[in-house]
């Protein structure tokens, strides 16, 4: 009997272990943390040794670095759209440039050195640039002296890790050994291995699984049991760059600017200066169109007067010469021509500079128009290469930009307000001589948002609000065909008077509209400027906290205009 209960003990036994081993697979197949490796070129978008993938700010992106004698170069178009536009690329000359507040930094493509030309210059110890076929490429080493960034360059997978954002965040500290996982579970698979004390970025919490950012740049998944100590923190961008946007600064005036522009087409035309003023009321500083562009080598014309400057002090007015692209024999000079070329830049304001040391006058105003997006980088460029000689010589250095829109957002304010003293919107011409349409020609909706967008661009303090001291009388044909005329103020109150007009308050444009139809059965239209229109819109702008007020143009407007704009610019 013992015979036969041995044998089929030791089955059973067998079987115990046999199933005991089984359920110890399963148990273990289960909840075993999986050991297989992500495959993290593949989640870098990893497609050619040659193109190497680059995290910026902890999100994989389509932009690509390219790896020379183990330096790591960005396009010069990633540069300019990830870390600084400031790094100007003439490629008319074949040079590098970058504004510093005192200086112009200039390189050669393919070169390993620059100049300033204050005299500094400075070597480092890979090319700057490196041309390949046409893509120009900027090595990242030196950009750490523009720009205050982090980047960190890796093998195997081959990455650029970068970092140009320092705002409030969460960091938690890993308690023990642990891995970064694709997705949040044990099964998912590893892409970083992390150590006891290192830090992660929180991103997002759940049930027991947290979405982190390591210091290599990977986002991924930890138990939230391998977390402590979360803290929130700012951290600090690293300090390498050569200057801070602060450092640009030049002069402010500790009170709101009221300009006016004197309209000076001939040397005669100085002797208005006194006459114009005369009418005015609370204004500092006047403008006259003085300057012109004369020749694609950067030579200018001017038709200043040399007592103007001294009459126009001896009344309480700063002058600001006006240069600009479109009067007279600049007309026929191409702007682009100017501004694509070092050499004719450093003219232009070697020449602007000049006469305003010889005048004795107080600023330079830039009134550059119809500037086009094909060129609007060698527009900037000279705006910052003259402020930085306006800087030296204790000169205002202003603009004047049209109304900010979308479609012209290359003129780009947020750099003109860094570099610049004050940055002029000119609130006019909605509507102009060869719009297809009847209307104002500064409706308040068209004003605020122009003085809304560019306080968001440019520090407020530093916008100045142009304002029109002139109207349009359309004419609308009875076959449909549009003309007007631009007449000032004082001429469309005439206007109005001799025909006898009845106004009527447009609360949509906030002006005085007039219409009638003549003899010749032809709609006559007006959005009249005049003191009630104004004073609206000195009334929405002055809550956006800008740094004043100009007029175009001096002698356009009713003596009541005065009067009005007062109260905005004191105090």
């Amino acid at each position: 009997m013992k015979k036969k209960i041995l044998p089929v003990f030791i089955v059973i036994l067998l079987i115990l272990i046999i199933g005991g081993v089984y359920a110890a697979r399963i148990i273990q197949e289960k909840y075993a943390y999986s050991k297989e490796r992500a495959d993290m070129a593949a989640w870098l978008g990893a497609e050619s040794e040659e193109e190497i993938p680059v995290i910026l700010n902890r999100e994989r992106t389509d932009v690509r670095a390219r790896r020379y004698d183990g330096v790591d170069y960005l396009r010069y178009e990633d540069v300019c759209a990830l870390l600084t536009k400031r790094l100007y690329y003439g490629q008319a000359d074949g040079i590098l440039c970058y504004v510093l507040p005192q200086a112009i930094m200039r390189m050669e493509i393919g070169a390993d050195s620059w100049q300033a030309d204050d005299g500094s210059s400075g070597t480092e110890e890979v090319p700057i640039s490196r041309m390949e076929g046409e893509t120009l490429y900027i090595a990242l080493p030196f950009l750490t002296n523009l720009v205050d960034f982090e980047w960190a360059s890796y093998e195997e997978p081959a990455y650029v890790n970068l970092r140009t954002a320092y705002t409030e965040e969460t960091v938690a500290t890993i308690t023990a050994n642990t891995q970064l996982r694709l997705r949040g579970g044990i099964k998912s698979e590893i892409m970083e291995d992390l150590a006891a004390g290192e830090q992660v970025t929180i991103l997002e919490e759940m049930e027991t699984w947290t979405k982190v950012a390591t210091g290599r740049g990977f986002t991924g998944y930890v138990e939230n049991k391998r977390l402590k100590d979360l803290a929130d923190i700012v951290p600090q961008a690293p300090r390498t760059a050569m200057a801070t946007d602060e450092e640009y600064a030049g002069i402010h005036r500790d009170y709101r600017i009221n300009m006016g522009f004197h309209a000076v087409f001939g040397v005669a035309g100085n002797d208005t200066l006194e006459s114009y003023v005369s009418q005015t009321r609370g204004m500092n500083v006047i403008a006259p169109t003085w300057f012109m562009i004369a020749g694609e080598d950067g030579s200018i014309r001017d038709v200043a007067a040399s007592d103007y400057a001294a009459r126009a002090h001896a009344m309480g007015l700063e002058v600001w010469g006006v240069v600009d692209n479109f009067n007279g024999v600049a007309a026929e000079v191409s702007t682009e021509a100017v501004l694509s070329h070092e050499e004719s830049r450093r003219n232009l304001i070697s020449a602007l500079i000049a006469r305003a040391q010889e005048l004795g006058i107080d600023g330079i105003n830039v009134d550059f128009e119809q500037i086009q997006s094909s060129y609007a980088s060698s527009y900037v460029e000279f705006l910052r290469e003259l402020s930085v000689a306006c800087r030296r010589n204790g000169l205002v250095c202003s603009v004047d930009d049209p109304v900010p829109f979308d479609f012209n957002s290359y003129y780009d304010l947020r750099e003109q307000g860094i570099m610049l003293d004050y940055v002029v919107i000119m609130g006019y011409d909605e509507h102009y001589a060869g719009s297809t349409e009847a209307g104002s020609v500064a409706s308040i909706g068209y004003v605020e948002n122009g003085v809304a967008r560019a306080t968001r661009e440019a520090p407020p303090s530093k916008v100045v609000l142009a304002l029109p001291f002139y109207t349009r009388v359309w004419r609308t044909a009875k076959d449909g065909s549009l003309s007007s005329e631009a007449l000032p103020m004082t001429v469309a109150q005439e206007f109005i008077r001799n025909h006898g007009l009845t106004e009527k308050w447009d609360e949509e444009t906030c002006q005085n509209y007039y219409e009638y139809t003549d003899k010749k059965e032809t709609l006559v239209q007006i959005w009249n400027e005049d003191a009630m229109s104004i004073e609206t819109k000195l009334s929405v702008s002055s809550g956006y906290g800008i740094g004043g007020y100009a007029a175009w143009e001096l002698g356009y407007e009713t003596p009541d205009i005065w009067d009005v704009i007062l109260p905005y610019v004191k105090g």
